[in-house]
């Protein structure tokens, strides 16, 4: 039986296939850009005084259904940014999660917060496309992508000025985002097969990641306590959505992940 990631990477892919715009336009379009916003640096600048929380829009998910579906995708980013948000996420996968290209652009032209683009990126034009829809930073799931893929969608996107947030589980994945040059890495508390939480995996994962690593505990924090124990294992960044989208008051939520 197919499984939610085996769903959408086949959706992705299939896509992927059927685009017949020529890669070399994209990247000529992608290199004329003005300088991304910098995402990784504004967590290293948040992780400063505290814990970095990248602050997701997200409207629904395969596993858990309509989370917002009416989210005002720039009302909500503003909302993050006055409440101390470092960096924003943007779904922008339609069939799956109901995201959009225009929620991206809304939240990243209503906040001076850079943003990264939350999608399954499986091809060289969906680097680019990143960069060109305002992305200041590209995410690549290990599990989605061969090896090399990995590094090749990494070396485009750090030509093209985007910062990468390599996403991964295990210490088999933690390795071949190494051998990338990742310098931004995410461990995603969510199993891609199952949508389990499972949340022992980013504490056992953290000492693996090498120092110079900025590290971002994805998936699954669920207030101030998850929060706290992340910052202790060593995480720099927490990755938030459905917390934050399903909050009566998302600014206290995220006031009170940033100082847990």
């Amino acid at each position: 039986m197919a499984t939610y990631l085996d769903k959408i990477l086949a959706a992705h892919r299939t896509a992927a296939a059927a685009d017949r715009r020529t890669l070399g336009g994209l990247v000529e379009a992608a290199v004329a850009l003005p300088p991304t916003r910098g995402f990784r640096t504004a967590l290293v600048q948040g992780a400063a005084d505290g814990l970095a929380v990248i602050s997701e829009i997200k409207r629904r998910s395969p596993s858990k259904g309509d989370l917002n579906v009416g989210l005002d995708p720039d009302r909500l980013a503003a909302t993050y940014e006055a409440a101390g948000a470092s960096c924003l996420s943007v779904l922008t996968d339609e069939a799956f999660f109901g995201g959009s290209v225009a929620d991206l652009q809304a939240a990243h032209s209503a906040t001076a917060l850079p943003v990264i683009r939350k999608d399954f990126t499986v091809s060289e034009r969906d680097v680019c496309d990143a960069r060109i829809m305002g992305a200041d930073c590209l995410l690549l799931i290990a599990a989605a992508l061969a090896p090399t893929e990995l590094v090749s969608f990494h070396r485009l996107a750090r030509d093209l000025g985007l910062d990468v947030l390599v996403e991964i589980h295990d210490e088999v994945e933690l390795e071949v985002a190494m051998a990338a040059g990742a310098t931004l890495v995410g461990v995603n508390q969510r199993d891609l097969v199952t949508f389990q939480v499972d949340h022992e995996r980013a504490v056992r994962m953290a000492s693996r990641i090498p120092d110079g690593v900025v590290k971002v505990a994805e998936s699954g924090v669920r207030g101030p306590e998850d929060a706290r124990s992340l910052r202790e294992a060593g995480y720099h960044a927490i990755l938030v959505g459905e917390t934050l989208v399903t909050a009566v008051d998302p600014a206290a939520t995220l006031r009170s992940l940033r100082t847990a």
